[in-house]
Parts: C-alpha cells; sequence; structure tokens
C-alpha cells in the first residue's frame, strides 16, 4: 500500500482543515494509508518521511525550521512525491528559498483579488491535463515568480486592467499580455514535484476541472499514474 502525509496549518484564509478534510478520504480511496497532521514537526521524523509516496503541504505562510526544511527537501530528493496548490505550497515559508527552489515558484501578487480570468490548459497530451479544456474562475489570478525549468500544464493571461494586491493607487499595466504558469511539474533530485495555483478557497478546489487536475498531480507525484510516465 502506499503511504501519503498531508500537513496542513498555518493562515486560515486558504481553508486548510477543510482542503485536507477534501483530499484525504480521496487518497484513501485511491489505496493510500493517508496520514494527517496539523504540524510542522511532521517533518523532523526523517525515517517516516522516506518511507512515504506523496506529501501534501497545505500550509501557508509561517516558518519552517532548518532540520524540517532539510528533512522535507532531502526526502523528495530521494524520491517523495509532493503536490499542492495556491499558497498552500507556493507562498508556505517565505524566507526559506531552498523550499522555493523546490517548488519552482513564489506568489507575489493577485492583482485585482477576486477577478474572472480564464485557465488555459495547453495541449501537450500529459496525463495531469488530457482532455481537458479551458475553463474560467472568479477568484485570486496568482502572478508568481516562477522557475523557466518547469514544465508548464496550464497558464493564465493577465489583463493589466487591476491594481496590485492591497496597493489601489497604481494599475500594473505593464502586465498586460503577461502569460503566467498556473499548472507545472518537474524534479527535485529522484522526486517528483506537481504545483497548481488554484485554491484560494475550498470551493475553488471544488471546480470540475481544478479538482481533476489536483487529484491527477497527486497521483502522479505520488506515482500512481503511471511509474515510468514523465
Amino acid at each position: 500500500m502506499k503511504r501519503a502525509l498531508m500537513v496542513w496549518g498555518g493562515w486560515e484564509g486558504h481553508s486548510p482543515r477543510e482542503a485536507a478534510e477534501l483530499f484525504a478520504p480521496w487518497l484513501a480511496g485511491q489505496g493510500y494509508e493517508v496520514a494527517v497532521s496539523d504540524t510542522l514537526s511532521a517533518y523532523e521524523d526523517f525515517g517516516m518521511l522516506t518511507r512515504l509516496d506523496l506529501i501534501v503541504p497545505v500550509w501557508t505562510q509561517g516558518t519552517i525550521t532548518d532540520e524540517q526544511e532539510r528533512n522535507l527537501l532531502r526526502a523528495v530528493w530521494s524520491g517523495v512525491g509532493i503536490a499542492g496548490w495556491h499558497g498552500c505550497m507556493a507562498d508556505s515559508f517565505r524566507v526559506s528559498t531552498d523550499y522555493q527552489f523546490m517548488v519552482g515558484g513564489q506568489w507575489v501578487a493577485h492583482p485585482g483579488n477576486f477577478i474572472e480570468h480564464e485557465i488555459n490548459v495547453l495541449d501537450t497530451g500529459d496525463p495531469v491535463t488530457a482532455g481537458l479544456g479551458d475553463f474560467k474562475l472568479n477568484t485570486e489570478q496568482y502572478y508568481l515568480h516562477v522557475d523557466p525549468g518547469n514544465v508548464v500544464l496550464a497558464t493564465t493571461t493577465f489583463d493589466g486592467g487591476h491594481p496590485a494586491s492591497g496597493r489601489a493607487e497604481y494599475e500594473c499595466t505593464w502586465i498586460r499580455g503577461t502569460v503566467m504558469p498556473v499548472v507545472w511539474k518537474r524534479m527535485w533530485g529522484k522526486g517528483r514535484v506537481f504545483y497548481s495555483s488554484i485554491g484560494h478557497k475550498i470551493e475553488d478546489l471544488l471546480v470540475p476541472e481544478a479538482n481533476e487536475i489536483a487529484k491527477r498531480g497527486m497521483l502522479w507525484a505520488g506515482r500512481s499514474a503511471g511509474e515510468d510516465a514523465w
């Protein structure tokens, strides 16, 4: 039986408990033995981490200790998959650049806050997005600093007509036409890394396309969607 660990907490605005409660039973239904923790001390047992197949972090902001970060990064490097979404993975530990390097991106803004925007699924034939078309959301449109080495599976385009987060005195006209990755995957050593920027509120994760992408991403990272398939 495969093993997964979900670690939830941090800023409550991203509904970490609700997200863990949504996906933990689903993972169990996929044949995973799922452990759920509401403390970062779960990352302090390196031996336990290396026996996992998948880690799902659901933790926004906060501070990770050197030991916790080192154990997490080493476990993924050794081959444990990691998969997550929104700020629960790409805005977890703002001063931990090694963690951000592993994730492949870091949130920096969501101009306009909650706005309608389109997610464009790339026609790559990748199993994470295969058969899914473009779809619209009314939620935060994440502007991220991203690693150019990511394998991008979906994007969104900014119209530049909204003020930066909390800074209503100017509109971000300079980002008009910027195509931003929304969904990507990458490797960290031998470990598979999956990320989707969708998921500010639990309702976002219930949108059929977003829900399916998150589920397929977890299976891919945990090597449950074809052991050899990139």
